[in-house]
């Protein structure tokens, strides 16, 4: 006799075993709760959330101050400035 099984059949995802539901409605449970015992204290704390955030959405917003900028950008004053206005052109061009 000749048993042949289908090897492209891939194994189910975890998430989609008994276990993985199991978990998945545990999660939830416990973030109902979780949510609900603590929520006073989180709500206490967002004005200084709010606050410390402020730093570092000043930091991405920024992206460094000029790290990939030419020398002739947006702050670049002074004498860089005048002279990228000033070029000569090149032999052939008029």
């Amino acid at each position: 006799m000749n048993h042949m099984h289908a090897q492209d059949e891939a194994p189910p995802r975890f998430w989609g075993t008994r276990y993985g539901i199991g978990l998945i409605v545990l999660g939830a449970i416990a973030s109902y709760f979780l949510a609900t015992e603590h929520l006073a204290h989180v709500i206490a704390a967002l004005p200084y959330l709010l606050l410390l955030a402020c730093p570092v959405i000043h930091l991405f917003m920024h992206s460094g101050h000029g790290g990939n900028r030419n020398s002739q950008g947006r702050h670049g004053g002074g004498s860089n400035a005048q002279a990228g206005s000033k070029q000569q052109p090149k032999a052939g061009e008029s």
